[in-house]
């Protein structure tokens, strides 16, 4: 028979369990969906003491959402450079207090001078990770199709109507992200990817909705393992989804070789970016948590995960050579001289360019 003369000391010891709990730091993290290396959380918490709760999203509209209703219960958010305007417009972020965040020494002064496009003075925003949206491509489907004079290094690839329709039949791909793709489309034709004159807009369309029948599907994520598998043989796409396919088709030994190249005519620079919002539950341990994602070590850990570039010059050394010394993931200065930044647009203009989208989608 259980002792009753027990209950009180077992009562006793959860009542200590939760004050221990309730009593321990904590920074509450929002991130993208399989964005950070796996043990980078646990170490921060070894490291700090600081427990951190982890939530993720897949989609930015949705986290965009989410801060501008407010009090989000969040300290921490990986947010996208595009996005810096409205939210600090917005009165959603606070401003970071560099006392508290010695690592931000370690960051590129080439990456934080772009990015003061979106966050003048680099005030709200420390960089995380980086890349570009470019061309993946199965190297021997593309020649078999087009020959070695293939233009595996520029947007003619899929622009030009008798290339893309020559590589139909092995599969084209897009991203699903009417942001990037419209910029690319009026940078293609020699317009500003960040046009506020209608009549671009529908000269972008008009060269969209001309390719749009030989493209398969537009998706985001979708375009990895097709790619990986041989299901598609060229994706516009991010830099470490091509990446990830690469690595995936080397794994699998199934001979495909796939690349990435940056278009000689230029491409959309992105970075995530980590922001402290300025109804922070924790803002104090949300500080530490920037700072220990600062770390070269802890930065480059990121990086050797993802296939992704980062912010850090001084974690280069710690970066595994294969994506180190490649130039289509760290570019050579010539080709980072080309790139953009992606910026917000005036409302009256993000509607044009979602009805823009919708009609190439549909194909109508």
């Amino acid at each position: 028979m259980k002792s009753i003369r027990r209950l009180p000391l077992a009562l006793a010891a959860l009542l200590n369990l939760a004050a221990a709990q309730a009593a321990t730091p904590s920074v509450h993290i929002y991130n993208w969906y399989d964005y950070i290396a796996p043990n980078t959380t646990k170490e921060f918490q070894q490291a700090s003491g600081i427990a951190p709760v982890y939530d993720v999203f897949d989609n930015s509209d949705v986290m965009q959402s989410k801060l501008m209703a407010g009090r989000s219960g969040y300290d921490v958010v990986f947010a996208s450079a595009d996005l810096l305007p409205n939210l600090i417009k917005a009165g959603v972020l606070a401003e970071l207090d560099r006392s508290q965040l010695p690592n931000l020494a370690h960051l590129d002064p080439q990456i934080l001078a772009k990015l003061q496009g979106n966050d003048p003075g680099n005030r709200f925003a420390a960089p995380y990770l980086w890349g570009t949206t470019g061309l993946g491509y199965d190297v021997d489907k593309i020649k078999a199709r087009l020959g070695a004079d293939a233009p595996l290094n520029s947007w003619d690839l899929i622009f030009k109507e008798e290339n893309i329709a020559k590589l139909a039949d092995c599969g084209v791909a897009m991203l699903d992200s009417p942001s990037e793709i419209i910029p690319i489309a009026l940078h293609y034709l020699g317009l500003p990817y960040n046009s506020k004159n209608p009549e671009d807009y529908r000269k972008a369309e008009a060269l969209l909705l001309k390719v749009r029948p030989h493209i398969a599907y537009f998706d985001s994520s979708r375009f990895i393992s097709d790619l990986a598998n041989g299901n598609v043989c060229v994706v516009l796409g991010w830099s470490g989804g091509v990446f990830d396919a690469r690595l995936a088709a080397d794994n699998a030994r199934n001979g495909r070789d796939i690349r990435y190249s940056i278009p000689r005519e230029g491409a959309p620079f992105w970075l995530e970016s980590m922001v402290l919002l300025k109804d922070a539950p924790n803002p104090q341990q949300g500080l530490a948590f920037i700072n220990y994602m600062l770390r070269p070590e802890v930065i480059a850990a990121s990086t050797n995960y993802l296939g992704y570039p980062n912010a850090n010059k001084d974690a280069a050394p710690l970066v595994e050579a294969k994506i180190r010394d490649n130039p289509s993931v760290y570019p050579p200065q010539a080709v980072l001289d080309t790139l953009f930044a992606l910026e917000p647009l005036p409302l009256k203009y993000e509607r044009i360019r979602t009805r823009v989208w919708s009609k190439v989608k549909t194909g109508s």
